[in-house]
């Protein structure tokens, strides 16, 4: 059933409105919600060649702050920086093959390198030792149609691309990006082909364009995923922006590799996709296993489906998944974030008690009572086990239906994951964005949070930008931020000062406080146990991105196997009689240690201790425990050196840690 946005929108937000909310906050939150600016990046044919301005930002001192200085090379260059800035920006703008050690950027032509070069065209950069040396803006489309009007509708934009390899044959750089057809809001159209990267006169053409050969409202796709079956897949939505309709359906768009034709021929298809409260989702994305069987769509929305706390209305993934490499999917799928039935590392975790207090008007509410939402974009990646991770920024519902509290300390970048296939959800902070959104004229950017991954899907690390100026309001000054997690392990990676933070990718480098758009890639280069992980981020005026960029590959940002120091939290199964449960103190020990843990109900309350190989060693059954906060002692007289994991128990809950006895 089609939907009138608008409409739906108002009564929702009426709706809403109209609840009982149970709580009341008492501070400044800076509640913010979604940005809608399908036209982004209409500009003329033709932009001015400005030179760009002098921007400088005072130095503060380093005390306390993490160090590690990068190597910053410029690549291509485009007209302007509409095309990499845009709502989380697109999902593969630097593809990498690990096997190939080749990296490619995509982007729009014109700029220094490209003098008088159209806006429109598009082109890119391209890698073959690892990031180390460049070929720069290769063309590949050059916009053709016009009907005399102020724009020529196959002008290309926010574009996503692959490489792939088809057997005994070079490779290709395959693109899937929007064109302005001007059929849909400015849009309406999607150029997608091939790329010869060895004989770059070698490349194809074809389109999709809505009335002419395709049913779809298309816009700009922000998923796009090549799977390792030789799948491109694009993904989104199905979407009248003139006459603000959604056609509740998602649209995914299928290529394969025809040997005959030396390019993917490409179909098209809706998935249902229904969103009863949100209307439409904020954000799409796609991911597959390495070996292409397993993949998962994730959106950002309210489907109706998941308990809402307090009569505050959020956002929460809404995910379909397919066991038959993109052919079928099931779902929808919903992923309850908070409440009774939420995962424990939010409901009992994400805030302190002193933040609630500084939250909420008294009476304030219990852990269960409060409303948590993402924001309005995220990334995902599959594990080695076929197991879904979704990089996104969490925090408390603002008061407006569907916002997010983006007040300092109320926000976290999360690896939101299952390992279970999708029963049961987990999530380990990342590190606490201290900003949210900068403006950079009219373009606006929240944290632009990003998912990189081992290509075997064994470590995921997540990205994101933040300004950490003091006293900063705005993420206008953007650095990037990284973090590993080794989840098979549950270790994190700690920061180059060797804390248990996220490490600032860009400090004092000079990418400092000016890392706009930034963008990870989907994978990292591997080279025995050191991960190097790709950025780039646009070298441009903040004040007017109408004026040329040029395009900063970060050539040496890695993390090897002796970073993933940090233990992490665990939440597996903290639910509802288990609040928390710390990790050991001291850790390593040789005497005695000691776990807190905090109960939310009474219940019967045990700690065993097993070895590496499942042996249990240590037993131990307190019985009736009432709520409340309790340490249990593990003591190492009976046990040699060597690393154990203890298990607590409560009622039918369970949390397990990893501890070291010397």
């Amino acid at each position: 059933m089609k939907k009138i946005l608008l409409i739906v929108l108002a009564l929702g937000m009426g709706a809403s409105t109209m609840a009982q909310q149970a709580y009341k906050f008492k501070i400044d939150t800076k509640e913010q919600k979604r940005i809608d600016a399908p036209k982004i990046g209409i500009e003329p044919i033709k932009t001015l060649a400005i030179t760009r301005s002098d921007v400088q930002s005072a130095m503060i001192a380093p005390t306390d702050r993490d160090v590690n200085i990068v190597t910053i090379i410029p690549t291509g260059t485009a007209a302007n920086a509409y095309g990499w800035g845009y709502g989380g920006g697109q999902q593969s703008l630097t593809p990498v093959r690990n096997d190939l050690n080749t990296i490619a950027i995509i982007h729009r032509m014109g700029g220094d390198q490209d003098p008088g070069g159209y806006s429109g065209d598009m082109g890119y950069d391209i890698s073959t030792d690892g990031g180390m040396t460049w070929i720069t803006q290769t063309e590949f489309w050059i916009a053709v149609e016009n009907d005399g009007g102020t724009y020529f509708k196959d002008a290309a934009r926010y574009p996503n691309a692959g490489l792939y390899k088809p057997e005994g044959g070079d490779l290709r750089l395959v693109y899937d990006m929007p064109i302005l057809w001007g059929s849909n809001g400015g849009w309406g159209g999607y150029g997608l082909g091939v790329v010869n990267t060895v004989d770059t006169s070698d490349h194809t053409r074809n389109m999709f364009t809505y009335p002419e050969n395709s049913d779809f409202w298309m816009g700009v796709p922000s998923g796009y995923a090549l799977s390792g079956q030789g799948l491109s897949l694009g993904v989104d939505l199905d979407y009248d922006i003139d006459g603000t309709t959604y056609n509740d359906q998602l649209i995914l768009t299928k290529g394969y590799w025809d040997d005959g034709a030396q390019d993917f021929v490409f179909s098209q298809e809706g998935l249902d996709a229904t969103f009863d409260v949100s209307v439409t989702s904020a954000d799409e994305k796609v991911a597959f296993s390495a070996d292409g069987q397993i993949g998962y769509i994730c959106t950002l929305a309210n489907d109706g489906q998941a308990t809402q706390q307090s009569g505050y209305s959020n956002w929460y993934p809404v995910y379909w998944k397919s066991t038959d490499a993109g052919e079928s999917w099931d779902g929808p799928f919903f992923i309850q974030l908070d409440g009774p039935d939420g995962i424990g590392g939010i409901v009992y975790h994400h805030l302190t008690d002193q933040l609630i207090a500084d939250l909420f008007e008294p009476p304030v509410p219990t852990r269960e009572e409060i409303s948590y939402t993402t924001a309005f974009d995220h990334d995902i990646a599959v594990d080695n086990n076929g197991n879904l991770h979704i990089g996104v920024i969490i925090g408390p519902t603002g008061s407006d239906p569907q916002s997010i509290i983006t007040a300092n300390g109320y926000l976290a970048a999360v690896d939101l994951f299952t390992d279970d296939g999708g029963t049961t959800w987990y999530v380990e902070e990342m590190g606490r964005p201290a900003t949210f959104r900068g403006t950079f004229g009219d373009l606006t950017e929240d944290n632009r949070i990003r998912i990189t991954s081992t290509p075997s899907g064994d470590k995921m690390f997540i990205s994101w930008l933040d300004t950490d100026i003091e006293d900063a309001t705005d993420n206008d000054k953007p650095n990037l931020w990284c973090r590993g997690f080794d989840f098979s392990s549950y270790m994190k990676t700690q920061d180059a000062s060797g804390n248990d933070a996220p490490t600032n990718v860009t400090l004092f480098s000079a990418g400092m406080w000016q890392a706009y758009f930034g963008q990870a890639s989907k994978y990292c280069f591997v080279n025995g146990d050191t991960y190097t992980i790709p950025f780039v981020y646009e070298g441009m005026d903040p004040t007017d991105p109408v004026q040329p960029v040029t395009f900063q590959y970060i050539q040496d940002f890695a993390f090897s196997d002796a970073d993933f120091t940090v233990q992490s939290v665990n939440d597996l199964a903290e639910t509802n009689n288990i609040g928390s449960v710390s990790q050991n103190f001291p850790n390593p020990f040789n005497k005695e240690s000691y776990v807190t843990v905090n109960l939310t109900k009474g219940t019967n309350l045990s700690l065993e201790v097993y070895t590496l190989t499942g042996q249990r060693v240590v037993a131990k059954d307190y019985g009736y425990t009432t709520n409340g906060t309790h340490t249990l002692t593990i003591n190492a007289a009976n046990l040699t050196s060597g690393v154990y994991f203890y298990t607590v128990t409560a009622g039918e809950n369970k949390v397990t840690k990893k501890m070291i006895v010397e």
